[in-house]
């Protein structure tokens, strides 16, 4: 188990595991067999086409609001690729025989601005507090010299107008911007992804808390939380109040309905053996 969560910055184990771009299915959602390595690598590979395209990072609790929600289940279609934000994801992949490791907001985010210098992609921010975008732009820059921001966007808390939605996608466009973060809270990140993707020559990347903690907005979780599977208890304790439903009521149910979905599958699987001539 060590191994499989302490790997998670490789792009290949070497294994022998399934290492071919496939996906697996948790819960009617399609997760990439990826890694933050492999991830990268396709990113990077989009950037400089001018195709709208979106990025879709799961973890549990969105996994089983999807399943209240049939407008969120049904954007995960459309997208681009849905990486395995949360450990458990990334685990059911691993014991199904893939080679997958948890391609969190956070780290994706940072590999990428890490590359960018020697890429040359061009990133624009948009989400945040009201200057958490700009901070981190200056954060990012005086991290990783070299790295190509070319817009930072703050967007109201409500719904914006129609108006303000096309000056938004006139300023993404303006900018040339190869990757666009999206630092909204789910779903409100991916409905907006969605809507805007093709008016967008950009791939749009949902990164949630992304933008708080790498701007000093919010205090990640430490490493060995993070190895050990505990960063949503990390997250819990410092946001009680928005976070109590995300990991007392979702991750739970998640538990139950990916069990159950597990043991159908077996079940299924031992039934057609038994019969298989």
């Amino acid at each position: 188990m060590a191994d499989f969560y302490l790997d998670n910055t490789i792009g290949t184990d070497n294994s022998g595991r399934n290492a071919t771009g496939a996906s697996f299915n948790i819960l009617g959602i399609s997760i990439a067999a990826t890694t933050l390595d492999r991830t990268a690598h396709t990113l990077e590979g989009w950037a400089g086409d001018k195709l709208g395209r979106f990025v879709c990072i799961r973890d549990t609790p969105s996994l089983v609001h999807a399943q209240d929600d049939p407008e969120f289940m049904a954007l995960h279609k459309e997208a681009a690729l849905v990486t395995p934000d949360g450990s458990p994801l990334a685990l059911v992949g691993w014991l199904r025989g893939y080679d997958v490791r948890r391609t969190c907001g956070p780290d994706l985010f940072d590999l990428m601005m890490s590359r960018s210098a020697t890429t040359g992609m061009k990133h624009y921010f948009y989400g945040g507090k009201e200057g958490v975008a700009d901070t981190l732009k200056s954060r990012m820059e005086a991290k990783y010299p070299g790295v190509k921001i070319v817009g930072t966007q703050c967007p109201p808390f409500r719904k914006p107008t129609a108006a303000e939605e096309r000056e938004t996608i006139d300023r993404i466009v303006a900018s040339g911007a190869d990757t666009v973060w999206v630092g909204l809270s789910s779903p409100k990140q991916e409905f907006w992804m969605a809507r805007n993707r093709d008016k967008l020559p950009a791939t749009l990347i949902g990164v949630g808390a992304a933008f708080d903690f790498h701007s000093g907005e919010v205090t990640r979780a430490p490493g060995w939380m993070q190895k050990s599977m505990l960063e949503w208890l990390h997250r819990l304790c410092s946001e009680p109040k928005r976070l109590w439903r995300r990991y007392l009521i979702l991750a739970p149910r998640f538990v139950i309905l990916a069990g159950l979905e597990t043991l159908l599958a077996a079940r299924l699987w031992r039934r057609r053996r038994s019969t298989a001539p």
